[in-house]
């Protein structure tokens, strides 16, 4: 057992408290602008699009209407079946993984189909958040036209959360974003021949 902290530790602590926390409450008060953002998720760690699909959880416990797009994974996600509701519109265009599909015709066809979508939400007021999961992949393969995604995204409704997930963000979006993640890999039992398993990786 570490022996309790003196009484001079004790007063240095408090003081150094003291000022972060004004220094975080003045910084509070300073940030007063809404509106809504454009959020990237990338690197090549896990957790980008479960890490969006935490924040549509939050968005509907809110009630605000949302709408997911999934992009490359083909087929729904676990989470649509726990989060499904009026509140949600869900929309699964992939194909699959590119090195599964081999078809990038038929694997552009489906990214413009989501992206279709996409772009009518956009312009939907009662719709707060939109998530496109994976573009960042569809953008990297160059299925859909970068400045065309860019100005879709400038245009969008002011208080609609846009949440992007995927490896390889092009710079030009995190130009453009609002917040920007990078998740980075340390360890991943893949790589240890330990399959996928549910609940972790779908």
């Amino acid at each position: 057992m570490s022996a309790p902290p003196s009484p001079a530790t004790e007063t240095a602590h408090r003081a150094a408290m003291q000022a972060l926390q004004a220094e975080m409450e003045a910084k509070i008060r300073a940030a007063q602008e809404k509106r809504g953002l454009v959020i990237v998720h990338t690197g090549d760690g896990k957790g980008k699009s479960t890490a969006a699909f935490g924040m549509l959880a939050r968005m509907l416990a809110h009630g605000r209407r949302c709408a997911v797009i999934q992009f490359i994974k083909s087929g729904h996600d676990a989470a649509e079946r726990v989060l499904r509701g009026p509140l949600l519109e869900w929309h699964s265009v992939g194909g699959g993984f590119t090195w599964d599909t081999q078809d990038r015709a038929a694997d552009i066809a489906r990214c413009r189909e989501g992206w279709a979508l996409a772009c009518g939400y956009f312009q939907n007021p009662e719709i707060g958040f939109v998530l496109l999961d994976e573009l960042n992949i569809v953008l990297a393969h160059d299925y859909l036209r970068k400045d065309e995604v860019l100005a879709a995204l400038r245009a969008k409704h002011p208080s609609q959360h846009v949440v992007i997930t995927g490896r390889g963000a092009l710079p030009e979006l995190l130009a453009l974003a609002d917040l920007a993640t990078e998740m980075r890999e340390l360890k991943h039992p893949f790589k240890t021949g330990v399959k996928a398993q549910a609940g972790i990786e779908f």
